[in-house]
């Protein structure tokens, strides 16, 4: 039996029947077409999945469609705007942080959330705070430097504490 669910997604309103144990990436994917969203490993152990949910970064394969009913999700389709990448998708695309490109929506989506809770970074600090971000391809080095280019740009840009205070207010659900 289908459910009725309402959400918000990368800023527009979303209404739509879902199956009770459908899971928001494919939700994300299947009934949206929002396919920037990866499925990699369907266990959250690899990141590809990765959105943010009210702000925060979650694995969406780890969470029902119908858990984010009310929420505001954003995938890598909605950090965009008006035609221009957002500051942390020029830095992954500037510093070559991507080889076949298949982590590296998940990649810039934590790195995103990571920066708007702790906008001063180090390396060290970007290698941790992605360690549940699997990448087969890069080694990683370009990835870190992107992600610290990224920061600066947010900065820049005024966008490394736009979602902060909804972060941190907002509950774990994935």
């Amino acid at each position: 039996m289908a459910i009725s669910i309402s959400l918000t997604v990368n800023g527009a309103p979303i209404s739509a029947l879902v199956d009770p144990g459908t899971l928001l990436v494919q939700f994300l994917r299947d009934q949206l077409r929002l396919t920037g969203t990866h499925i990699g490993c369907d266990t959250a152990q690899c990141g590809a999945c990765t959105v943010h949910l009210n702000g925060r970064a979650i694995k969406s394969c780890n969470i029902l469609a119908v858990q984010a009913e009310g929420a505001d999700v954003t995938t890598i389709e909605g950090l965009a705007q008006n035609g221009a990448l957002h500051p942390m998708q020029a830095a992954f695309k500037h510093c070559h942080g991507l080889q076949c490109g298949f982590c590296t929506p998940g990649m810039v989506m934590s790195a995103v959330s990571l920066v708007q809770r702790q906008p001063d970074l180090t390396g060290d600090d970007v290698r941790a705070e992605l360690d549940g971000n699997l990448c087969r391809c890069t080694g990683y080095h370009n990835i870190v430097k992107a992600v610290l280019e990224g920061a600066e740009g947010m900065k820049a840009a005024g966008t490394s504490n736009a979602n902060a205070n909804a972060a941190a207010s907002a509950p774990a659900t994935a």
